[in-house]
């Protein structure tokens, strides 16, 4: 407890240490003084068998007392003080939507160890790096889900991307109905810009809003829209369940590139393509050097004194040597 008090204790005027110097000389003064009234002190071996052996081997602690008394006054003029540093973070954030595919093609495994899988784990790194901004997650398949409205909480956010399954939708890829629910999620926000992030990894086939006018929408909102086409050329090993168990069958990869194109070119965002794990961390990079946030980071130092117990152990020093003057080592006449 008491060392917890003087943790990481500084001083702010140290210079006072040079006082200890004086201390010296008052020792070296005391030193030469006691031996001049040793020397010229002469007792008969009566009265040196009245005196008590106690008393004269502590007859130097009054002296000793005043020393440490002064020593508690330098400390305390040198200003002990503990420094504690708070940093406070201030930023103009941008308010940012997730919208993740979760169809059942994403369980596709030409990304490891599926393109959804894939997905969260760099969308949860994502959030992350955006310390400052407020983000949301939309979910799409057949239909489209709020999975987490738009929050500073990023606790909250990551705990609902790793929630994220695939099977929580009706299946299919209405990739207009998460656009506009993503649209819709973010229209009145405050931030200083306001960004969806659309991945999909095919073509529209549901939904009750055409991905066009989602894009109109988007753009009536002043949002851009980044969109990520996730599946390699070709054709993907996906898992089927079967009678006989789960079977991996090559699937064909389709995916509307012209579409996506066209939603983030006429919204001013821009269109990716990841064909791996390596492309799709790397899109997840650049947009994040592209939509870079102002932040400004402060920091504020609080003082804390600490010469007060030093004052009140001098005082109580020099009070308990006045006291040992007067009493025990009381001269008499």
């Amino acid at each position: 407890m008491l060392f917890d008090y003087f943790d990481n204790l500084t001083f702010a005027q140290p210079w006072f240490f040079a006082l200890f110097a004086l201390l010296l000389f008052l020792v070296f003064w005391y030193s030469i003084k006691n031996n001049k009234q040793q020397g010229s002190v002469i007792i008969s071996d009566a009265a040196a068998k009245g005196l008590s052996s106690a008393k004269t081997s502590l007859r130097h602690l009054p002296f000793i007392i005043r020393l440490l008394a002064l020593s508690c006054i330098i400390i305390a003029l040198a200003k002990p003080q503990t420094k504690n540093d708070l940093q406070q973070t201030e930023g103009e954030g941008v308010d940012i939507i997730l919208c993740i595919d979760v169809s059942g093609s994403m369980t596709a495994q030409d990304l490891k160890p599926n393109r959804l899988e894939a997905a969260k784990a760099v969308a949860a790194d994502f959030v992350n790096k955006r310390t400052t901004d407020r983000i949301g997650v939309v979910i799409f398949a057949g239909e489209s889900f709020t999975q987490c409205p738009i929050t500073t909480d990023h606790g909250v956010l990551l705990t609902a991307i790793e929630n994220i399954h695939n099977g929580l939708l009706e299946d299919g890829t209405a990739i207009g109905s998460g656009l506009s629910t993503s649209v819709d999620r973010i229209r009145n926000s405050k931030g200083k810009s306001k960004v969806i992030i659309l991945l999909t990894d095919g073509e529209n086939n549901g939904g009750l809003i055409d991905p066009k006018t989602a894009k109109e929408i988007a753009k009536a909102f002043a949002v851009k829209v980044y969109t990520i086409g996730v599946g390699t050329d070709g054709y993907a090993p996906q898992p089927f369940n079967t009678p006989l168990g789960v079977q991996m069958q090559n699937v064909k990869v389709t995916i509307d590139e012209k579409l996506m194109k066209e939603i983030a070119s006429e919204t001013g965002g821009k269109y990716f393509r990841a064909k791996d794990n390596d492309g799709l961390t790397n899109i997840y990079t650049e947009i994040d050097r592209l939509e870079k946030t102002k932040v400004e980071i402060s920091t504020l130092t609080r003082y804390t004194e600490k010469f007060f117990p030093f004052v009140m152990a001098a005082l109580a020093l020099l009070l308990l040597e006045v006291i040992l003057r007067f009493t025990v080592f009381r001269k008499f006449p």
